[in-house]
C-alpha cells in the first residue's frame, strides 16, 4: 500500500509504503499523482518513506521501472528514507538513470529528508 502524506504540496509528493507494493498501488496512487505533478509543474520532487516496506509484486516492479525510464528527466529530486539494504542499491541504480538529484536517508533522518526535498 502507498499512502500520500500531508507534507505533499506543489511539486512535492511525500509517500509512505506499507507492506508489499502492488500493481494497483502504482496505477491508482503513485503514477496518477506523479503524472499530475509533472503536468502542472514540469518536474516532480518525490520522497519515499520505506519504513514498513516488504517488497514489490512483479507487476509493480515493472510499473516502477517503466515509469522511471519514461520520466527519467521529469524529477528534480528523489529521496528514500529507510527500507531494506537492497533499496540502497536501487537508489544507486536510479541515480545513473534519472537526471535529478537522488539521496537515501536513514530512518532517523526523516526531518533532514523533508528539509532536503523542500529546498
Amino acid at each position: 500500500m502507498i499512502e500520500v502524506l500531508p507534507e505533499s504540496k506543489g511539486n512535492i509528493l511525500v509517500l509512505r509504503t506499507l507492506g508489499k507494493l502492488t500493481d494497483a498501488d502504482y496505477k491508482d496512487v503513485l503514477i496518477p499523482s506523479l503524472d499530475s505533478i509533472i503536468r502542472e509543474h514540469g518536474k516532480a520532487r518525490l520522497l519515499l518513506d520505506m519504513g514498513d516496506f516488504h517488497g514489490l509484486e512483479a507487476a509493480a516492479l515493472w510499473d516502477d521501472a517503466h515509469f522511471g525510464l519514461t520520466h527519467r528527466n521529469d524529477f528534480e529530486k528523489i529521496g528514500v528514507i529507510g527500507g531494506p539494504r537492497w533499496i540502497e542499491w536501487g537508489v544507486k541504480l536510479a541515480a545513473m538513470i534519472v537526471s535529478g538529484e537522488i539521496r537515501s536517508f536513514s530512518p532517523g533522518e526523516r526531518e533532514e529528508a523533508l528539509n532536503w526535498i523542500k529546498a
